[in-house]
């Protein structure tokens, strides 16, 4: 069980995206509520805010999409992976790219998984019910303080 955050930070610039993610997490019956961040810059200021208290808890898992325009996926990846406390959040890599470089690049920064988006609604579905058992469900968290 996750002993994090409150929330699932979601940072994904397509809307399209946003909407069938957050469709997937309701018609899963998933009660955690999700945050998004359209940006790279937009997911490093909401993660400061929440490490300042602002914004409540660090998130309980980040699903990050690599391509963002401004700062990238992979340079908020660092961000996170250098910070003394955000660093243990899971974060789940969630992107279009089945490029290898991409893929090594995301575990070298300290991506906890890697997943490709699924083309079809029902696979998006079983995707983030899998996402939901695993991650916040058996996998035992990290303490953030």
């Amino acid at each position: 069980m996750t002993d994090g955050g409150t929330t699932i930070l979601v940072v994904e610039d397509n809307p399209d995206d946003r909407d069938l993610l957050a469709r997937a997490f309701r018609k899963a019956g998933i009660a955690m509520p999700l945050r998004f961040a359209v940006n790279g810059e937009e997911a490093v200021a909401s993660l400061e805010g929440a490490h300042g208290g602002a914004l409540g808890a660090s998130p309980a898992v980040i699903l990050l999409d690599l391509k963002l325009p401004g700062r990238s996926g992979f340079e908020v990846l660092e961000w996170i992976k250098a910070h003394p406390v955000l660093r243990r959040v899971p974060v789940i890599i969630l992107t279009s790219s089945r490029e290898s470089i991409d893929l090594k690049r995301a575990y070298d920064l300290g991506a906890n998984s890697y997943l490709v988006k699924p083309a079809r609604s029902d696979d998006l579905l079983r995707m983030v019910e899998q996402i939901h058992a695993y991650w916040l469900g058996l996998n035992q968290a990290a303490t953030l303080s």
